[in-house]
């Protein structure tokens, strides 16, 4: 207590005079006696207690902690000798200067905390909440701008307007607009990808990683095969915009092919025009359209390399080329050493050397795709329904009228064997698959026998693998998808004749051709698309059907 507090509160006192309350006494009192008895007599001074002291336990711990505190301080003292002066400088800053006593550090650190737990007065609802309140800290400031740029404009980019539901979606976040992506890709796929399900990833060592990697590059192969996912019966399909939505026609669609590198669709009609498309299932947008003078095209077809385009025509010996990279229309009148008057039917060889021409009375013409010129001609018995290469460009299927197919040797010109078509009266197309497997054969009966390429080769009478028997007219369109998983047939004399076929089980999809209530008309063309999953189908009401099949093994 101060010197002039203490002086204020107690009052100057004469010696002798007792500074306890209790011996100041009231006038006429006398002192130590009762209220109404006699006078008490005062303890002896034997019996009075002493004043506690401090035990010799106590005064042993409060050496030690001295002589821990000392202890501390020095070694301390001993480790700052060997900081840098930079060093001891920062540690001031951020801790504060605690040489005396470096629990000092630690109740400042503990700070207000401290104050609430030793504030007992209150109860448990209101330290919990003082409890909650110091550590909930509020922002600084909040930027509105962040939250503006955080919305997307859905209106700006067409292919984000598709994603709309509805007009209240002008704008989006960015984590709705990618739920929203997320979606559009789960629902063009069928589903999660099993590349992109991390659940399914198997985790393994560098070492497992780097023996695969050895082994792949030991062994060659199609490592694009056949995919074990691919269900049969239902077939996941989406039906698209026409592909030729932008150029409409009424005219027959004669062909209809994809590119084989690009995203592009050709479609050619009897209304004497080529017209190129950018195939994206929405709005399929035109590239290109070529226009034929008194020319219905037959057939149009693209180079094995995508830079020409060849079309023929019903009633001319004409063949056209035109040139994609120089944009010019080349005319080839007349071939030496062909005496076809009429040049229709033609395929093209998959490594892009040769233009084979179906000509009359059994002749099969081969050129050279680069110079239009005939190489050889081979004939066989009868006329020529259907013909075409093998997949490595070495081998010649025909098939003709008679009910038998051939098989020729390109580059000798000679015929390797000779078979009779299962069941059938007259052939009327014929397809290979791309990777080398099979040879598919359509009669006039509607029976598509499909057979195995190396038996075609070494027996006289091969049985097939089997025969499809659901259609009930000529299949004059086969076609196997890239990765010889499907196989679709038409017919296109009769409405609806086209089917899908399962090919590792030979089962036909149940739900093509007919898709949320759409059916297709008579088919005259079809294709797969290399790499993008698309089918296209032509029809004789002028549209190129387009569907998007979501189970290939390679997307």
């Amino acid at each position: 207590m101060p010197p002039e507090r203490r002086s204020r509160t107690k009052p100057d006192r004469r010696p002798g005079v007792s500074l306890d309350r209790k011996s100041r006494t009231k006038p006429g009192r006398r002192a130590g006696a009762g209220p109404g008895g006699p006078p008490r007599k005062a303890a002896p001074s034997s019996q009075r207690k002493p004043p506690a002291r401090p035990s010799a336990a106590a005064a042993a711990i409060a050496v030690a902690a001295e002589e821990e505190r000392r202890l501390r301080q020095r070694n301390r003292l001993t480790l700052e000798e060997d900081k840098p002066a930079v060093e001891r400088c920062l540690e001031e800053l951020v801790f504060g200067d605690v040489e005396d006593n470096e629990d000092a550090l630690l109740r400042r650190l503990q700070g207000s905390r401290v104050q609430v737990q030793e504030d007992s007065g209150d109860s448990e609802v209101e330290n919990e909440a003082k409890d909650n309140f110091l550590f909930q800290k509020k922002p600084v400031w909040v930027d509105e701008e962040d939250e503006n740029d955080e919305m997307v404009d859905m209106m700006s980019n067409r292919f984000r307007k598709d994603m709309m539901k509805n007009a209240s979606e002008s704008k989006l976040s960015k984590d709705k607009l990618q739920k929203r992506l997320k979606e559009e890709f789960q629902h063009a796929m069928g589903g999660v990808p099993a590349w992109a399900e991390t659940s399914k990833r198997k985790t393994s060592s560098d070492g497992e990683s780097e023996e695969d990697e050895d082994d792949l590059l030991q062994r060659t192969g199609n490592f694009i095969s056949t995919s074990a996912s691919l269900p049969k019966g239902i077939l996941k399909v989406k039906n698209c915009l026409h592909a030729n939505a932008e150029r409409p026609t009424t005219a027959r669609i004669s062909s209809v092919q994809f590119h084989p590198c690009a995203q592009v669709v050709m479609v050619a009609a009897r209304d004497n025009a080529v017209s190129l498309f950018q195939v994206d299932g929405k709005t399929n947008p035109k590239i290109q359209s070529i226009y034929l003078e008194k020319f219905p095209i037959f057939k149009a077809c693209f180079s094995a390399t995508g830079e020409e385009v060849l079309a023929t025509s019903i009633h001319s010996k004409v063949l056209y080329v035109y040139d994609m990279l120089a944009g010019k229309l080349i005319p080839v009148h007349q071939v030496r050493g062909l005496k076809e008057k009429i040049v229709r039917s033609f395929e093209v060889s998959p490594d892009g050397s040769f233009l084979l021409i179906n000509g009359v009375a059994g002749y099969l013409h081969l050129l050279s795709m680069k110079t239009k010129e005939l190489i050889g001609s081979m004939k066989i018995n009868g006329r020529v329904a259907a013909s075409t290469f093998s997949s490595d460009s070495k081998k010649l299927y025909a098939s003709s009228g008679d009910g038998e197919v051939y098989v020729w040797d390109v580059n000798s010109r000679k015929c390797l064997n000779r078979f009779v078509d299962e069941g059938s009266l007259y052939g009327l197309s014929i397809a290979t698959s791309r990777n080398g497997q099979y040879v598919a054969c359509g009669s006039n009966c509607g029976v598509v026998n499909i057979y195995n390429q190396d038996s075609c080769l070494q027996e006289t009478n091969p049985k097939p693998v089997k025969a499809i028997m659901n259609l009930v007219t000529g299949v004059t369109s086969l076609s196997f998808n890239p990765t010889t998983e499907i196989l679709a047939i038409a017919s296109e004399e009769m409405k609806e004749a086209v089917r899908l076929v399962h090919l590792p089980s030979c089962t036909v999809f149940s739900n093509f051709p007919v898709i949320k209530k759409k059916t297709v008309s008579l088919v005259h063309t079809m294709d797969f698309s290399p790499r993008s999953g698309y089918f296209a189908l032509g029809n004789e009401k002028g549209k190129a059907l387009l569907y998007r099949l979501h189970h290939y093994s390679e997307f």
